[in-house]
């Protein structure tokens, strides 16, 4: 069945702020109850000749998160890939003999049923990462994450399926270690949302013409889905960009009324977007970069920083996408819109 949706709020808390605030919880719980699923699907995928991870808007950013897992910690390496799924849909081709596929979609859209139809019917084991609560496409294996959100701005939909396809991925690659880690995310995500003071953050930077988010490696999907959720909560243009594809003509765009934000935690992406720091800083603009505590680098550079917890880099974006959930929140307060994607009632 397909749930209904909750009746729109009026001013703050929004449903999304409730979302944001419910994820170190949900992330404890996901777990639960896909024991079973998890360990079937991943036989699964450990015997499959390739792996198609598709999705659309933010389950497409946690398929490029997916791949990555799959690929390292699942120990899949370049058997597994990435793919929007209204592409492989309409253009293919087709799927290889051997190959499984795993869909990422919290509401289990009808585009989503007819890719995992068509792999099924192609052979393809699939596996779905779908909401409690909706109708599942039809898969061998689906893993449920929460239930449908109440704002139509996703936030916690899309953390338990970052954390599922971690759990996942240890299990694949038999990576108890790496399994444990994803236990202990939820202990760093309560530390973070109580970090800064999100609103004088959101006061700071929330009157800008144009926002840049820019990160590498698995933080140019944190880098996208940051953008999406400021768009989607605030109405505001902004673009997710690759650290590397950034410093390759893009940054020549950059204002002194801009924001360029930055996903930098330790690991080898770092050095691209110190190099993205320096080109927004000398061209004026504001800078807010998520990085580790004590980064002198940065910290010279930005306007702003916010530290990231200590934890695999494979990990992160898990932790690294709530600073920007809370900013676009916070942002579309101070503009006077609803963050859940419906247009505030009349005075």
């Amino acid at each position: 069945m397909t749930t209904s949706a909750p009746a729109p709020r009026a001013g703050h808390p929004y449903h999304m702020h409730d979302a944001i605030y419910a994820q170190p919880g949900a992330l404890r719980l996901v777990g639960r109850g896909n024991e079973a699923a998890l360990a079937a699907a991943a036989g699964s995928l450990a015997k499959a000749s390739h792996v198609l991870v598709a999705g659309t808007g933010s389950s497409w950013h946690a398929a490029l998160l997916g791949v990555k897992l799959l690929a390292g910690h699942g120990g899949l390496g370049a058997r597994v890939r990435a793919a929007f799924t209204a592409d492989v849909v309409d253009y293919g081709p087709p799927l290889p003999s051997g190959a499984s596929v795993v869909a990422v979609s919290h509401r289990g859209t009808p585009l989503v049923a007819s890719f995992v139809a068509s792999a099924r019917g192609a052979g393809a084991v699939s596996v779905a990462v779908t909401g409690k609560g909706v109708n599942a496409p039809p898969a061998d294996h689906v893993l449920r994450t929460v239930d449908r959100e109440a704002s139509d701005t996703h936030t916690v939909s899309y953390t338990t399926a970052l954390g599922v396809l971690a759990m996942l991925a240890a299990a694949v690659g038999h990576d108890d270690a790496f399994g444990r880690a994803v236990d202990g995310l939820p202990d760093q995500l309560a530390l973070l949302l109580g970090q800064e003071s999100w609103e004088e953050l959101a006061g700071r930077f929330g009157d800008r013409r144009h926002y840049w988010f820019v990160g590498g490696g698995p933080h140019y999907a944190t880098a996208l889905e940051g953008a999406l959720k400021l768009t989607e909560a605030a109405g505001l243009a902004a673009i997710g960009v690759d650290a590397e594809q950034f410093l390759h003509g893009p940054w020549m765009g950059v204002e002194r009324d801009h924001v360029v934000i930055l996903i930098a935690p330790p690991g080898p992406s770092r050095a691209r977007c110190l190099a993205a720091a320096r080109v927004a800083h000398d061209a004026g603009a504001a800078v807010l970069a998520l990085c580790a505590e004590g980064d002198r680098e940065l910290g010279a550079l930005a306007t702003e920083t916010i530290a990231l917890p200590d934890v695999d880099e494979a990990l992160l974006p898990i932790a690294a996408v709530l600073p920007l959930q809370l900013l676009a929140y916070h942002v579309a307060i101070a503009r006077g819109r609803s963050p859940d994607g419906r247009p505030l009632p009349a005075a």
